[in-house]
């Protein structure tokens, strides 16, 4: 006993002697004893347990699980995720970051329906990013504070409260979580669309599935007339939503990266001034007088992810090149762009690379992280910011999946509506030509064909070929005609002149 306290140890706060007595007394405890006054065995209390006493032990062995499960990331976490216990684990801002970015990516993989998750996998998700935002409670600052003392004074002492910015940002992260998770939940027992397998559909059509550049991800497949009015409905108003989720993570994130430090590994890399960085193109046009963000990326050659890439790599390179000249300049008095370049001209390139930044970032919310960010991150020490930025960007991939899915079911249903009003137009094209006829043929019931004026009388056989007109069949029939002779010449008629020269020979003569 005496070393117990020795050693400061402590019971369980939910340990009670008085419980475990009142337990022994009444027959019910979990120290079982016969009536001879000897222990029972395990065995013997394996098969005599009530069925609570096995719920019991079954939460325990949960209990007993999950605290293993902790351990081991916690390990992982001290250790820098360097298993060999060597010098080469990372920081701990790095190791918190990476363990809630795979933690995410085990929960949520690609989300390739839209479907609620499992409950097993909703509730590890929950779980075990409790453990991993734990951390926060324990990041405090100093606030100075009073305090009464008793006889009235006040004394002015330092309490300590959680850092600003993860008071305000962990809770409406949470929330922005929880809506992501309804979302899919709201698409629980849905029936007005479905999903067919990639390559079961393609080879229906006869395509090649593997050339598709979503060929993992299954196909959509709505009803022939389309989606229902209330299920249309319900996926616009989760897609507004998910898209105000989006614009407030991008946002948190977006701030926790600017506010962390650039390192100075990044900095060595960078070219002596933003035109060699930008390019003669680029530069030109960000320094124009007249300048056009839209303009200015409609005429840049965005078709892949590496040219988007490639884009923010050399716009966030030349940003940090200006901000560093400005500052040395409010710092040694000097300046290294020349008299040409004034203050207000380099604030305002500033601004305009910032807003090309936040367009790519609307129009290609997936895109991956530049090497400015990863570089930060990486070398990033501050745990909250870590924690801060890993989280908004789980959510923040997660809310752009949520959309890209929501599109795919929206973009099917157009699809599906635009074969069914070609249908309809041509179904109405073909009832209007038939009434048309049926207007004409009442209009002249006794019309008749040419054949019928000119006198041409066909045959039986002629008439079975009805798909022929009148002039071929005559044609025919004259030519299968046998040539005849005519019995006797026609009499020859004369002109004019001929019968006048016929009078001066029969003066003539006489």
């Amino acid at each position: 006993m005496v070393q117990t306290f020795g050693r400061k140890l402590s019971w369980p706060r939910s340990f009670s002697f008085r419980k475990m007595l009142d337990g022994l007394n009444s027959g019910n405890s979990s120290f079982s004893s016969r009536g001879d006054g000897r222990q029972t065995p395990d065995h013997e209390l394996a098969v005599h347990a009530t069925p609570s006493a096995q719920g019991t032990r079954r939460g325990n062995q949960n209990r007993i699980s999950d605290m293993e499960v902790m351990k081991e990331r916690f390990a992982r976490l001290l250790l820098g995720e360097d298993m060999s216990g060597g010098n080469e684990g990372v920081t701990s801002a790095l190791a918190l970051s990476n363990a809630i970015t795979n933690l995410a990516d085990s929960m949520f993989g690609e989300q390739m329906k839209l479907q609620p998750m499992y409950p097993e996998t909703k509730d590890i998700w929950r779980k075990e990013l409790d453990w991993l935002l734990s951390v926060v409670d324990h990041i405090v600052q100093f606030v100075p504070s009073k305090q009464m003392a008793k006889n009235g004074a006040f004394t002015e002492i330092m309490v300590t409260k959680q850092r600003d910015d993860l008071l305000m940002n962990i809770p409406a992260l949470r929330k922005l979580d929880s809506v992501l998770l309804e979302t899919l939940d709201n698409f629980k027992d849905q029936k007005d669309f479905w999903y067919v397998p990639r390559d079961i559909e393609d080879t229906e059509n006869n395509g090649d599935w593997r050339r598709d550049e979503n060929w993992w991800l299954p196909v959509v497949k709505v009803p022939s007339d389309g989606l229902s009015d209330e299920s249309r409905k319900l996926l616009h108003s989760q897609k507004d939503s998910v898209a105000q989720v989006l614009k407030a993570v991008t946002a948190i994130n977006a701030v926790v990266l600017s506010e962390m430090h650039i390192p100075d590994n990044y900095i060595d890399s960078l070219p002596k001034n933003g035109k060699t960085s930008l390019g003669d193109f680029l530069y030109k046009n960000i320094t124009d007088e007249y300048f056009d963000p839209d303009y200015f990326l409609s005429f840049l050659d965005l078709s892949t992810e590496h040219k988007v890439l490639d884009l923010k790599n050399r716009i966030e390179a030349s940003m940090v090149i200006w901000k560093r000249k400005v500052n040395q300049k409010e710092k040694d008095g000097k300046s290294q762009w020349g008299s040409s370049v004034s203050l207000e001209k380099r604030e305002l390139f500033e601004v305009r690379a910032e807003t090309i930044l936040v367009m790519l970032k609307q129009q290609f919310p997936r895109i991956p992280q530049s090497s400015l960010e990863i570089s930060k991150i990486r070398n990033n020490k501050d745990v909250g910011q870590a924690i801060l930025e890993s989280y908004s960007r789980v959510l923040e991939n997660l809310a752009s999946k949520i959309l890209s899915r929501i599109d795919d079911v929206l973009e099917a249903d157009v699809l599906v509506q635009r074969q069914v009003m070609a249908e309809a137009e041509r179904r109405s094209e073909s009832e209007a030509e038939y009434v048309y006829e049926e207007v004409v043929s009442a209009e002249t019931p006794n019309s008749r064909k040419l054949s019928d004026f000119i006198g041409w009388r066909l045959s039986s056989e002629t008439k079975k070929h009805s798909s022929m007109s009148d002039i071929e069949f005559f044609y025919r029939a004259e030519q299968e005609k046998p040539m005849m002779k005519s019995p006797r010449a026609l009499p020859k008629k004369l002109s004019y002149l001929s019968k006048l020269e016929n009078m001066r020979s029969t003066s003539e003569r006489h």
